[in-house]
């Protein structure tokens, strides 16, 4: 991802281009494949992989402004943790509950035949399976 991209993405989330913002945004999104992160896991990733010091404070921020502005989903597990996911498209996951891992699922791959009717006056927004692994 070129750096007009990575500066682009950060202001159409409303954020200043920041060295540590960009810095975080070339880390996410200038990737071969998606990535899946919490704001504490993404803070020991870019300790290791980068050389700019980051305050939690700042990640949270611009994790939030990032999924706020659609460059990236929430994905809430059993209310344990809080997930975000770089691949926004429509997708599915599987979650190993021993490695705390989330893994992604082509929306082709799974088929639902029926669905229940939603509640008055509700529509349903999207569909999301999460399939449980374990050793």
């Amino acid at each position: 991802m070129k750096l007009i991209e990575i500066l682009n993405k950060l202001r159409s989330s409303g954020l200043r281009p920041t060295k540590q913002r960009v810095e975080i945004a070339k880390f996410l999104f200038d990737r071969e494949k998606t990535i899946h992160f919490t704001v504490e896991s993404l803070n020991k990733l870019l300790l290791k992989k980068t050389s700019t010091k980051f305050a939690l404070a700042t990640i949270y921020n611009t994790v939030h402004a990032f999924k706020a502005a659609g460059h990236l989903n929430e994905i809430e597990v059993r209310g344990k943790k809080t997930y975000f996911d770089t691949n926004v498209s429509n997708h599915h996951h599987f979650y190993d509950n021993d490695t705390s891992e989330l893994i992604d699922i082509n929306a082709k791959d799974v088929v639902i035949q029926k669905l229940p009717k939603a509640p008055n006056g509700k529509k349903i927004k999207n569909i999301e399976v999460f399939i449980n692994l374990k050793n």
